[in-house]
């Protein structure tokens, strides 16, 4: 398959591009200049089967279009951060972007990026699951680290799950921060890492984070993402668990990421679909 690739910030891309290589897929890469890793460019070179990366503008979709439908692409992946800030005066648009963004009614990132996959799929290019290549790395139902929950922390998880899913909801976050059932810090454009680091300075040591998919997620954008790095923010925290939602949240570097939390006694939880609040 000739698959297209809109890469955005860390390693979300580098992973989709290696999983589609691995399974002989073509590759063509957009690269959002104000995003995208300059490590992209050897990535595509080492050896395996053809892979080419083109830089452009984060608001330049008819030059996206352009480059994937001269490479034959019919399908396309989204991966990787874009700064929900550079949405409000970050984006420079071709006359394709433009025609987007003025008939808009939101700029929240599901309505850009929605109307985005719209214009694409007029134009021949259809946006699929972004994690359809990354299935074992989606987060598992229940508990994952050596540690579990407390009972204290089961009632903070209780609690948090009724706040996250209903602040997802209004596309608010996706992350929120509790202890002892009142709720620390929420996200909002500031991404989850910062928002632990409030929620640590804020409320010392011993917050549980929850993470949650949006009620009815789609799974071609802004997939709730975690990795080492959100280990390593929650131990500066001090924060003690993380709740992920199973099949709908990806875990990059997965076995480091249980290793550090292991080290330092944090608990990690996978939410069953079950438990999710209905859309």
């Amino acid at each position: 398959m000739k698959l297209g690739l809109i890469a955005g910030n860390g390693r979300f891309p580098f992973l989709v591009l290696d999983a589609a290589r691995a399974m002989g897929h073509e590759v063509t890469v957009v690269a959002i200049r104000e995003e995208a890793s300059k490590e992209l460019e050897p990535a595509a070179a080492s050896p395996g089967p053809a892979a080419s990366v083109h830089w452009i503008g984060l608001g330049q979709l008819g030059g996206w279009l352009k480059i994937l439908k001269a490479a034959g692409v019919t399908r396309a992946v989204m991966a990787g951060q874009v700064k929900h800030t550079k949405l409000f005066g970050g984006i420079v648009p071709d006359m394709t972007g433009l025609a987007v963004l003025t008939r808009l009614k939101a700029r929240n990132t599901d309505a850009i990026i929605a109307a985005v996959a719209d214009v694409m799929r007029d134009h021949g290019v259809e946006l699929i699951d972004s994690t359809a290549l990354l299935q074992p790395m989606l987060a598992t139902e229940g508990v994952m680290t050596r540690r579990h929950p407390t009972e204290d922390e089961e009632k903070d998880l209780a609690f948090g799950y009724r706040m996250a899913d209903v602040i997802a909801g209004l596309d608010v976050g996706q992350t929120i921060a509790v202890k002892h059932q009142a709720v620390v810090a929420v996200e909002a454009m500031e991404g989850t890492d910062e928002t632990i680091a409030r929620a640590g300075h804020l409320a010392g040591p011993g917050v549980a984070i929850v993470k949650v998919a949006k009620p009815g997620q789609d799974m071609r954008f802004d997939v709730p993402v975690v990795g080492l790095a959100t280990i390593q923010a929650m131990r500066l925290a001090g924060a003690a668990l993380l709740s992920l939602d199973a099949g709908k949240t990806l875990m990059f570097e997965r076995e480091d990421m249980l290793a550090s939390a292991n080290e330092a006694g944090i608990a990690i939880v996978g939410r069953p679909p079950a438990a999710r609040e209905k859309p």
